[in-house]
């Protein structure tokens, strides 16, 4: 892949310690490692970005007002982000930009003129990892004792903390395990000599380059289990994904959606197409 160029993030559970419909400022904590993270990323010339559910909106439990506020204390703790997504629906109102819908990935990138390939998503739980793929971006899953098991498994790659996630980052990627690239090993986990071997290239290695029929042989088996392997992911997210629309509906609507306005140059900025964005990010849709 092109070099990463931006990085957005989960904001509940994923930046700050996950408070269920929070509206008050002062219960924001970031989670270890944050503000260090993202001011790596800033020194790398590295665009950030928030993008949220915040079903509370939609449930009359907040108001856009409080979730301005609690964003506006996250910079205060983080420093500033270039661009705000936030939802404000509910898991049943059918909109395009709730994750695990691409939405708020699109119009973040869109909004910060990155390619979403160029970008890569942060995230707590598989409805941020679903919103990644179907956007064609990138996504590293940080677990939380939240995080189900099987979102997990799903998950292209998987960090054990922000810092990590985004030292993987700057350290660059491999390429994504999906359906349009092969994954790197047989399970599509990443090969731990640092490059899948494909053909000949392990015995080459040794002295003893694969040739005629065996190579052909050894090719036919590599995509024999390339294909399961495809098989394999693609019903592991079918099943998250049916998760994440059944009994997860409710903790997805925690996992801030993003704004459909977003700024680009600090607090405060007004959406062109929208609403007044204000400090801590634009509404990507309405309430109803």
């Amino acid at each position: 892949m092109s070099p990463v160029k931006a990085v957005l993030f989960d904001r509940d559970g994923t930046l700050v310690h996950d408070v269920p419909y929070n509206a008050d400022p002062d219960l924001v904590r970031p989670v270890d490692g944050a503000r260090e993270a993202l001011d790596a990323l800033r020194a790398r010339g590295i665009r950030t970005g928030v993008v949220t559910n915040q079903s509370g909106i939609a449930r009359g439990l907040l108001s856009e007002a409080d979730v301005r506020r609690v964003n506006r204390r996250i910079e205060e703790l983080l420093g500033p982000f270039d661009v705000w997504a936030l939802c404000p629906h509910g898991p049943d109102d059918g909109c395009h930009c709730r994750k695990p819908q691409p939405g708020m990935v699109l119009w973040a990138a869109g909004r910060i003129c990155v390619h979403p390939a160029d970008c890569v998503v942060v995230g707590d739980i598989g409805a941020d990892m679903e919103a990644a793929r179907r956007a064609g971006a990138h996504g590293i899953l940080v677990p939380t004792p939240q995080t189900r098991p099987e979102e997990t498994d799903a998950a292209p790659r998987v960090a054990p903390d922000l810092l990590t996630a985004v030292r993987t980052v700057l350290n660059g990627l491999a390429r994504d395990d999906d359906d349009s690239a092969p994954p790197d090993g047989p399970d599509g986990a990443e090969d731990p000599a640092g490059a899948a071997e494909t053909d000949g290239s392990a015995q080459a290695a040794r002295g003893q380059e694969a040739t005629g029929p065996d190579r052909e042989d050894r090719a036919e088996r590599t995509n024999r289990t390339d294909r399961l392997s495809r098989a394999d992911r693609a019903d592991r997210l079918s099943r998250a994904d049916r998760a994440d629309r059944a009994d997860r509906a409710d903790r997805a609507d925690r996992t801030d959606v993003p704004d459909r306005t977003h700024r680009t140059d600090g607090p405060g900025a007004a959406e062109p197409d929208g609403p007044v964005g204000g400090s801590g990010g634009t509404v990507v849709g309405r309430a109803p």
